[in-house]
C-alpha cells in the first residue's frame, strides 16, 4: 500500500516546515537581538544613548531626510541649521540611505523611534545579510552562518557605533557588493558589475567610510590571495577588472553631482577638525572585553579606546584563539591565508603611529604613520580600522565550525531515503569534505562537544547588553506645542540658550528634530568651514561673542559683569542669527544662565516649561 504525500507533509504525515523557515527564524532571532539592545530608549524622550550628541545629530539627519522627501527639499543641503548659512548635508553624515526609506517611520512616530529603528535594523540587517552570504557561499551549515553572522552584526565594535555613529554602523550593503566583486561564476562581468556599481552608490549614502574601508580591505584581500594563489588569481583577474570597470561607470553619474557638491558645493570644508591620528587602539584591547558587554566594566575600556563610540576591537581571548585555530587548521585554503593577511594588516593599523600597550607608549612604530601623506586615507581614524576584523573574525569561526560538523557528521544509513541535491557550488568556495566524515575511529559527539564548548567560551564573554543611556532635558512644551510660532514670523529663527555652535550637544537641535524640522535655528553640532573665505575644517559655525558668553556660564555657573559692550554685542548677534525669539529649557546650571540672559536682553517670561525672551523689538 503506498502513502501519498502532499505539499508541506512528510511521508509519514507529519507537517513539514518551508525550506525558507531555518532561515527566517535565525534572522528572527538577529532582529529580537537588536530591539533588546535598544530597549533602556524605547518609549523614554528623557533618554539618550551614552554619546549624547552623536544621537541628536543623527535624529536631526533623519528628521531631515523625511522632510526633503515630503517637501522636495535639496536632500544635500539644509538651512534649517546654521542660520544664516547653512549646513552641506553631503559633507556631514546625513545618512540618507536610511533617512529616506525610514520616512514613514520618522513622520509617524518622531526621530527618536525613527533612531532606534535604523540602530536595530544597521546590527540586524548586517548581521543578515552576513548569514546570507556564508550560507550561500561558503557553508553548508546554517549553524556555522548564524554564528558568523552573529559575529558580523553584533560585535563589540558593532555594538558601539551603532549607538551613536549610524554611518559606521550601517554595513548591511557590505556583503552584498563583496558578492558583486566575487561572484559565485567568476567569469560573469555585466550583470554584477551593474549591481556593484549600484550597490556602491548606495553605500555612499550610508557612510562612505565604510565604503573607503571596504575598498581598501578588498584590495589587501586581493593581493594576499595573488600571493597564496597566484594561479587562481591570474586567471580571475581579468574579469575582476572588467566588474570593477562596469561598478564605476555605473556608479559615477550617479555620485558625480553629490560628490562635486560635498567637495566644492556650499559650505564644503577641508580636512577635519580633529586630528584623527590620536584615535588610535590599544594593543591590549584587542583581548580584553568592551564595556557594553556582560563582562564589560568602565575602567579598563577607558584606558585602551580613545572613547566608549570607538570600542571596535575587544574581541576577548577566546575568539582570537578560535580565530588562530581555524587559520592553522585551514591553512590550505588560499581563501583562509588572505583573510588572514588581511586582518592582521588593519589590526596593525588600528594601532595608530606609535604602539601602546595597557594605556602606555611603547616607543614601537605603527605602519599607520605610513598613511600620513596619503590624501583620503590620512584623515581616516585609526581605531575604525579594527571594524575591518569583525567580518574577517565571523567568516573564519563559520568556516571552522562548517568544517566540524563536517568531518564529525554521521554516514548516511543505508535504507535512508534520499534527500534532494543541493545546488551546485563553486569548488573554490567550500573545503574539501571526505566522503566517509564519520570515519571509524573518529568519535563525531565529543569532537562536536568541544569545538561547541570552545565556541561558546568564546561568545558568551562578548554577549551584548543593552545600549546605555544618559537623561537628556525634554523638549520643553513652548517648543513641543508650537507655543514659539506667536513670536517667529516666516524667514525668523528660535535661538536656544545656549546657542551651541561648538563640539557639543545642541539643544536647539534636539528640539528641532523632535518638532520635524518645524523652526530655523543658528548653530548646530555638523562640521563646516571656519569662515565663508576659509574652507579649513571646524565644528558647527564660529563663534559669536554671546554664543561664547553663554556657554561659558552654563558650564561654569559663575555669572559675568555685562556692560552695555555685552549687550550691543548680543544685539548684533541676534540679528545675524535672526532671531525672534530666545528659549532657555531645562539645564543643569540654569539659573546663572537666565540671570546672565536677563542682563543681556531685560527680564524674561517663563512660559510652558521655559524661559522666553521676545527679541524682536531688539532686533526689527
Amino acid at each position: 500500500m503506498s502513502v501519498r504525500t502532499t505539499a508541506g507533509t512528510r511521508p509519514d504525515g507529519r507537517t513539514r516546515l518551508p525550506a525558507w523557515a531555518p532561515d527566517a527564524l535565525v534572522v528572527a532571532g538577529y532582529v529580537t537581538l537588536a530591539a533588546l539592545l535598544t530597549t533602556r530608549q524605547w518609549g523614554r524622550p528623557d533618554r539618550l544613548f551614552h554619546q549624547a550628541g552623536d544621537q541628536i545629530l543623527f535624529e536631526w539627519m533623519l528628521a531631515r531626510a523625511a522632510r526633503a522627501v515630503v517637501d522636495g527639499e535639496n536632500p544635500l543641503y539644509a538651512t534649517a541649521l546654521n542660520v544664516p548659512d547653512g549646513v552641506n548635508l553631503m559633507a556631514n553624515t546625513s545618512v540618507l540611505g536610511l533617512g529616506v526609506p525610514l520616512t514613514p517611520v520618522t513622520l509617524l512616530f518622531g526621530s527618536q523611534a525613527a533612531f532606534l529603528v535604523a540602530v536595530a535594523v544597521c546590527l540586524a540587517g548586517t548581521a543578515a545579510a552576513w548569514y546570507v552570504l556564508l550560507r550561500r557561499r561558503f557553508v553548508d551549515s546554517r549553524v556555522a552562518a548564524a554564528l558568523g553572522g552573529l559575529v558580523c552584526g553584533f560585535a563589540p565594535g558593532m555594538i558601539a557605533q551603532s549607538g551613536a555613529h549610524l554611518h559606521m554602523a550601517a554595513q548591511l550593503l557590505v556583503p552584498a557588493i563583496l558578492a558583486a566583486v566575487f561572484p559565485a561564476d567568476g567569469r560573469r562581468v555585466v550583470r554584477p558589475g551593474v549591481w556593484l556599481g549600484l550597490l556602491v552608490a548606495y553605500q555612499a549614502f550610508l557612510g562612505e567610510e565604510v565604503l573607503l574601508f571596504l575598498a581598501l580591505a578588498a584590495g589587501v584581500f586581493v593581493l594576499a590571495y595573488a600571493v597564496a594563489d597566484p594561479a587562481a588569481a591570474r586567471a580571475a583577474a581579468p574579469a575582476l577588472l572588467g566588474r570593477l570597470g562596469v561598478g564605476l561607470a555605473v556608479a559615477s553619474p550617479l555620485l558625480a553631482y553629490p560628490l562635486w557638491f560635498q567637495f566644492a558645493g556650499a559650505g564644503h570644508y577641508r580636512g577635519m577638525p580633529f586630528h584623527a591620528d590620536t584615535f588610535q587602539l590599544d594593543l591590549a584591547s584587542y583581548t580584553a572585553s568592551a564595556r557594553q558587554t556582560v563582562l564589560g566594566d568602565e575602567y579598563l575600556p577607558g584606558l585602551l579606546a580613545p572613547n566608549p563610540t570607538e570600542e571596535n576591537s575587544f574581541f576577548g581571548p577566546g575568539l582570537l584563539i578560535l580565530a588562530v585555530v581555524a587559520v592553522v587548521w585551514l591553512r590550505r585554503r588560499p581563501l583562509v591565508r588572505a583573510l588572514a593577511a588581511c586582518a592582521a594588516l588593519f589590526a596593525l593599523l588600528s594601532l595608530g603611529a606609535e604602539v601602546r600597550l595597557d594605556g602606555a607608549p611603547t616607543g614601537l612604530p605603527g605602519p599607520y604613520r605610513l598613511l600620513g601623506g596619503v590624501p583620503l586615507l590620512d584623515l581616516a581614524v585609526p581605531a575604525r580600522l579594527a571594524l575591518v576584523c569583525v567580518p574577517v573574525l565571523g567568516i573564519l569561526l563559520a568556516l571552522a565550525t562548517d568544517r566540524v560538523l563536517a568531518a564529525t557528521a554521521a554516514p548516511e544509513r543505508p535504507g535512508a531515503p534520499e534527500q534532494p541535491a543541493a545546488p551546485e557550488q563553486p569548488a573554490p568556495e567550500r573545503p574539501a569534505v571526505p566522503e566517509r566524515p564519520g570515519a571509524p575511529g573518529r568519535p563525531a559527539l565529543p569532537v562536536r562537544l568541544l569545538w561547541g564548548g570552545a565556541v561558546a567560551a568564546a561568545l558568551l564573554p562578548l554577549v551584548p547588553t543593552p545600549i546605555r543611556t544618559v537623561p537628556v532635558w525634554p523638549v520643553p512644551a513652548f517648543v513641543a506645542d508650537g507655543g514659539w510660532r506667536a513670536y517667529v514670523p516666516p524667514g525668523w529663527t528660535v535661538v536656544p540658550v545656549p546657542p551651541v555652535t561648538g563640539a557639543a550637544a545642541s539643544p536647539g537641535m534636539l528640539w528641532s528634530a523632535r518638532t520635524g524640522l518645524a523652526f530655523d535655528a543658528p548653530g548646530g553640532f555638523f562640521i563646516g568651514p571656519s569662515t565663508a573665505d576659509d574652507p579649513t575644517a571646524r565644528w558647527g559655525a564660529p563663534d559669536r561673542p554671546t554664543s561664547v558668553l553663554l556657554r561659558r556660564v552654563a558650564e561654569t555657573g559663575e555669572v559675568p559683569t555685562v556692560t552695555d559692550v555685552e549687550r550691543r554685542q548680543a544685539v548684533e548677534d541676534l540679528r545675524h542669527w535672526r532671531a525672534a525669539v530666545v528659549v532657555q529649557g531645562g539645564l543643569h546650571l540654569g539659573d546663572p544662565v537666565r540671570r546672565t540672559v536677563d542682563a543681556l536682553l531685560g527680564p524674561g517670561r517663563e512660559v510652558g516649561g521655559a524661559w522666553v525672551w521676545d527679541v524682536r523689538p531688539l532686533v526689527g
